[in-house]
């Protein structure tokens, strides 16, 4: 029983901890409110795909998305996704729970 409680609280801490740290990330990697952020990846993101796509960066591709979320927040849907995807690194982490360390006494 004890494990079971341990697994859902690992995997509903894996869906809340992906949903917070989800902005973070963005803002960390140079996705801001007011735009991408100069010398940052998001910056050598976007001169990438800007080099890849002849000079353009293609609306729904991988740096607009980001930058949208980053800038409107992920939504419903988004918030959904990065918590199934939180859940789901939880649910794989969660085999901590069945776990049992024996310690010996030495002699």
């Amino acid at each position: 029983m004890e494990e079971e409680i341990c697994k859902y609280i690992v995997i509903g801490a894996g869906g809340v901890a992906t949903v917070v740290l989800t902005p973070a990330l963005l803002a960390a990697l140079g996705f801001t409110g007011a735009g991408i952020a100069a010398g940052s990846i998001a910056a050598k993101m976007m001169s990438l795909s800007a080099l890849v796509y002849g000079g353009g960066i293609p609306a729904g591709g991988l740096v607009a998305t980001l930058q949208s979320a980053a800038t409107a927040g992920l939504g419903w849907l988004g918030t959904g996704i990065a918590a199934g995807t939180g859940s789901m690194i939880g649910n794989m982490i969660s085999s901590i729970c069945n776990v049992t360390v024996k310690v010996e006494d030495s002699p």
